[in-house]
């Protein structure tokens, strides 16, 4: 029995056996198609002839290896860098990677983890399913006996939205780094073998970001050594925690302490939300969810929640108090431990956020780049291939910086973990001295890397067309799953403000004495950056390090200064602060993406090991500086730290690197070694194998469940059956 396979560069595959062909397709270079199969894949194209099978033979064995044939291994052919060492790269270390390997495939291969059916259910039946997995997850985790480190990857590839999230991430941090000894051996125990289940209760109805201006009180009684925990006002209800609505049996709630008819201001208090026996709420409470939120699925597997309190007492030991003290008299006295050390725990936080952000946004990546290279689109001639999309230059200038930024939100999320790590060991050495820079460059970074994630996903969507609007895209639930990052936790236009700030406070005080630390470190040299003017003569002068690094430098010292100069004409600062703001916010964003392309190159002068892996990220460091140099031109240009001509240069440059980009392209995205579990997405597939996939997965979809949907009979059928008489005038 003699097989042939026609290739669109006119070779000839001779087979004799099935098994044969498969290892054949799998190293070919060039696109096959079957088109007398039963998929019509226009990610390839051929001929297939027989000599003594039937036609009906071939198209049987085609669609059964379908599913096992790698259709980017001629993409894959040709990357020019070791792509298992550029794993390691993205991961961080060799042990990174093989426990982040080793946790995402046994979470792919557990049936009970599926979430292919995520988008399909109703709220009820999804948030029951929310409740299965978290169940099972710990489970597993215990049966398993996983370390925290290994727990939190499991739960993180589970990649379903849960209570369990604010319990570990916000709920026992908070009483780690606010909580006595005394209050951390009670509640800690409880919290880690999830006896008690909590939630972080701060943003109110009326208030988020203004912590300072929450309402929810809590009076001391000193005849009963309590707190009387009250929402005066509709406004002061406690107004979207995680895991609250339905859940959490305690809380974490943020309130102003009064003693005495003075108001010492918001601290945290640990109080019970419901009985641990029925898990009805206690007397005093009134406690639901707060609704559907936006997008399928995604964060409607939560139940966030609504809060208020009518004058429920909890014990006065119940306070966080490692900070501030109420003593049984009524005393209200600072503890020996800094009031700093509250800082630690939100530059924790943040740095976790941008490390999430360079996942959310490399998992769009992924997908948008794997479909761009499956999908071809015009450009055939006589009857041969169209083109993959990704080959177009406007698919490359819009898809491949967003490649870049995932690799250098990754490196600057590395950074900012050692930051974390050095901030906490100067605190407990009571060195503050590195605390405020780092709490206004986490925020900054905080801002920056959510909004351009966010946006970047949103953009992934788009390079996908309508495909990428179908649930099994993955994209829109990516979106919808990822956008409050740039709300929680600060909404972004108020910490660049408060970047702003400190930028203004540091360029106040050069020439004092006080010499600028850390990331602002380059505005001791603010003289010689006011007088820089590039010198670049040619494109290739782009990728010099040293020479994006000053022209970054310069605009961010000169849009700092623009503006303190600017603040000063002001007699009210407030007032001008207020006036100012736009102009404020994008000097704190020259700030922070000059952070985040100088963490990127001081990551390219360490040793990285790997065939052309090195190679492979100065390529994209590049992309990303340059097309935030073309994206924010004006900026630079207005500033006078580059001439018109040395732009044009930069965006020729960039061009080129797109090029270089191209043939790495499926490599570069292979190195996130994401699961197609993970993904969650048809179009992103490993072996890129979509559009029979497509086509399954909607007849998958309840409207399909009937030939004849629901209610034809009632009010389509009338319509279909009426009798149409001509009107008379």
């Amino acid at each position: 029995m003699k097989y042939e396979i026609f290739s669109s560069d006119s070779n000839v595959i001779t087979f004799s056996s099935f098994g044969t062909l498969k290892t054949q397709l799998n190293h070919i270079k060039h696109p096959l198609f079957y088109s007398n199969c039963c998929y019509c894949n226009t990610t390839q194209s051929s001929f297939i002839t027989e000599t003594k099978a039937t036609s009906c033979d071939i198209r049987k064995t085609l669609a059964r290896m379908e599913d096992s044939i790698d259709h980017l291994a001629f993409e894959r052919n040709k990357a020019q860098f070791d792509v298992d060492e550029m794993k390691i790269v993205w991961a961080g270390s060799r042990q990174d990677f093989e426990l982040s390997d080793r946790i995402s495939r046994l979470v792919a291969s557990d049936p009970a983890f599926r979430k292919d059916d995520r988008t399909t259910l109703g709220r009820k039946e999804l948030f029951k399913n929310t409740l299965r997995k978290a169940a099972y997850a710990w489970k597993r985790i215990n049966e398993l006996r996983l370390n925290e480190q290994e727990a939190y990857k499991l739960r993180s590839f589970v990649d379903q939205p849960a209570f369990t999230d604010l319990h570990w991430g916000m709920f026992v941090p908070a009483i780690q780094g606010q909580g006595t000894d005394e209050q951390q051996q009670k509640w800690l125990p409880l919290a880690y073998r999830m006896q008690i289940i909590g939630c972080y209760a701060q943003t109110e109805l009326g208030h988020g970001s203004n912590v300072q201006g929450l309402e929810t009180t809590a009076t001391f009684d000193p005849k009963t050594d309590e707190f009387v925990i009250h929402n005066p006002t509709l406004t002061s209800s406690k107004w979207w925690p995680g895991g609250l609505g339905k859940i959490s049996t305690h809380a974490v709630v943020y309130a102003r302490l009064i003693i005495g008819g003075e108001d010492h201001g918001v601290h945290g208090f640990i109080v019970q939300l419901r009985s641990l026996d029925d898990h009805l709420p206690l007397s005093g409470i009134t406690i639901g969810d707060i609704g559907m939120k936006f997008g399928n699925a995604a964060y409607n597997t939560m139940d966030n929640g609504v809060l208020r309190f009518d004058h429920v007492r909890i014990p006065r030991n119940q306070m966080l108090m490692r900070v501030s003290q109420v003593t049984r008299e009524g005393k209200y006295v600072h503890s020996n431990v800094p009031r700093q050390l509250v800082y630690g725990t939100m530059v924790n936080v943040r740095q976790k956020i941008v490390a999430d952000a360079s996942v959310a946004l490399s998992r769009a990546v992924c997908i948008a780049t794997r479909y761009s290279a499956v999908r071809r689109q015009f450009g055939s001639h006589n009857g041969g291939l169209e083109t993959q999309v990704i080959d177009y230059k406007t698919q490359q200038a819009r898809l491949f910086p967003l490649l870049a930024s995932a690799y250098a939100f990754r490196f600057v999320g590395e950074w900012l973990k050692w930051l974390y790590m050095d901030v906490t060991k100067r605190l407990q050495a009571n060195d503050f001295s590195t605390l405020p820079e780092a709490h206004a460059c986490t925020a900054g970074l905080k801002s920056l890397t959510t909004t351009a994630t966010a946006d970047g996903i949103e953009e992934c969507r788009k390079l996908c067309g309508g495909h990428g609007y179908l649930c099994s895209s993955g994209l829109p639930e990516l979106f919808a799953v990822y956008v409050p990052a740039c709300t929680y936790e600060g909404d972004n236009i108020v910490l660049l403000l408060q970047v702003a700030r400190y930028l203004m406070k540091t360029v106040s005080q050069l020439g004092s004495g006080n010499k600028p630390v850390g990331t602002t470190a380059y505005m001791a040299r603010v003289e010689q950056l006011m007088q820089y003017h590039s010198d670049v003569k040619k494109a290739e002068d782009w990728l010099k390090p040293n020479v994006v690094l000053e022209a970054f430098e310069a605009r961010a010292a000169r849009m700092s200064v623009a503006c303190a100069q600017n603040l000063s004409k002001f007699t009210n600062p407030e007032e001008g602060f207020q006036e100012l703001a736009a102009d404020l916010v994008d000097a704190a964003v020259a700030h922070c993406q000059l952070i985040v392309v100088s963490k990127f190159i001081e990551k390219l002068q360490q040793d990285i090991p790997g065939k052309g892996v090195k190679k492979q990220l100065e390529v994209l460091c590049s992309i990303y500086a340059l097309f935030l140099l073309h994206k924010h031109l004006g900026d630079f240009l207005s500033t006078g730290c580059i001439n018109p001509k040395q732009g044009s240069l930069a965006s020729e440059q960039l061009r080129n690197l797109y090029s270089q980009v191209r043939p790495n392209a499926i490599a570069l995205v292979d190195a996130f070694n994401y699961t197609d579990h993970y993904l969650g997405s048809i179009l992103g597939r490993y072996d890129g194998n979509v559009y029979p996939k497509l086509y399954e997965e909607a007849w998958k979809d309840p409207l399909n469940d009937s030939v004849v949907p629901d209610g034809f009979k009632e009010y389509i059928q009338p319509m279909l059956k009426q009798q149409l008489r001509n009107a008379r005038l």
